[in-house]
């Protein structure tokens, strides 16, 4: 599978498609509207600022959201939001292919069920159908998007991405954004917003470096990364142990990564393993006690029919008989109200 060229990646006919994608959901946002009240004119200087050389991305419009945590979302403007979708419609498929099977996060065909699915495997198997102890090596990458090395980025994506006109542009994306208070003395740039639909796919091909140490070089089957979180199965401590430290030196060394030192453990799945919002466990999985404070919290502050549903959807992963009863009543005194 090859990249498209840069004149396909960019065509006309490729903005308006990428504007047709990026409008979802967002018709009736001002910006949107705005920029659609002229779209030919606007997607045609578009692209002619692109094929001439002359595109220059834009600044970022910052807020916070609560995703559960707070987290700090740039937003670029709806023109630089079309070229986004143009660079990420012609480089996922390119890039998706090379990942490790057992990459689950911003893919198609994976998911946050997928993931959760693979750890019940993984734990089974490396217990022997749950008749052996089998330990847990849980991390979590500190600030990830926020300390991404813009110029191991860039040498990642070079090796790929042979034409010089498509590679200026994803320069540009990268270089639109700075992590300054991640920023140390000696390296440049740092850091890649929540905000973007690149971020997505660059954070999975900066990451796929380390899965593909881990996968092929160390020679670990059994791990399973989700965005910053990873989890690797094994029968020895001993050998998690050994692990972690090669972990921490190859990331800090090759991505300029560091581990969050409150962020990491090693476990029997027996006592319980965090992981994507569930407590793992031998057989079966329970919703972790914040979630469930966080939903009844929800519910009860916006008992609104989309947002019930939404968590009868997430529940039906784990074992949350009970809970899905309690929200499914929840459900049906709305509809007894309308």
């Amino acid at each position: 599978m090859n990249i498209p060229s840069f004149e396909e990646i960019f065509s006309l006919k490729s903005l308006f498609k990428s504007f047709k994608e990026f409008e979802r959901g967002k018709k009736f946002k001002p910006d949107v509207a705005e920029f659609k009240s002229r779209l030919v004119e606007n997607l045609m200087s578009l692209n002619s600022d692109i094929m001439f050389g002359n595109y220059k991305h834009g600044g970022y419009f910052h807020f916070k959201v609560s995703d559960p945590k707070p987290r700090d979302i740039h937003k670029a403007s709806v023109r630089d939001r079309v070229v986004h979708h143009a660079i990420y419609r012609a480089l996922y498929p390119y890039f998706d292919s090379k990942f490790i099977f057992d990459s689950y996060s911003c893919r198609e065909g994976k998911g946050t069920h997928r993931a959760l699915k693979q750890f019940e495997f993984f734990g089974g198997k490396e217990s022997r159908n749950f008749s052996r102890t089998v330990w847990v090596l849980k991390c979590d990458i500190r600030k990830c998007f926020a300390s991404v090395d813009h110029n191991i980025l860039k040498n990642i994506l070079g090796e790929h991405i042979k034409c010089n006109h498509t590679f200026s542009v994803v320069c540009n994306i990268i270089d639109s954004f700075s992590s300054h208070i991640y920023a140390i003395a000696d390296m440049g740039k740092v850091g890649i917003p929540l905000g973007n639909l690149t971020s997505q796919l660059f954070i999975n091909i900066y990451l796929h470096k380390f899965d593909f140490w881990i996968k092929r070089e160390v020679k670990i089957s059994k791990y399973i990364r989700y965005a910053d979180d990873f989890t690797v199965f094994s029968q020895s401590k001993a050998k998690l142990e050994f692990l972690l430290e090669q972990v921490k030196e190859f990331l800090e060394k090759e991505l300029r990564f560091e581990i969050h030192p409150d962020k990491v453990f090693i476990k029997t799945l027996a006592r319980g393993v965090d992981f994507l919002g569930w407590v793992h466990f031998p057989k079966y999985r329970v919703l972790r006690n914040k979630t469930k404070v966080r939903m009844r919290r929800n519910i009860k502050n916006n008992p609104k029919t989309g947002v019930i549903t939404s968590y009868l959807g997430l529940l039906q992963y784990g074992n949350a008989y009970n809970l899905s009863i309690k929200v499914k009543r929840a459900l049906l005194s709305i509809s007894c109200d309308l």
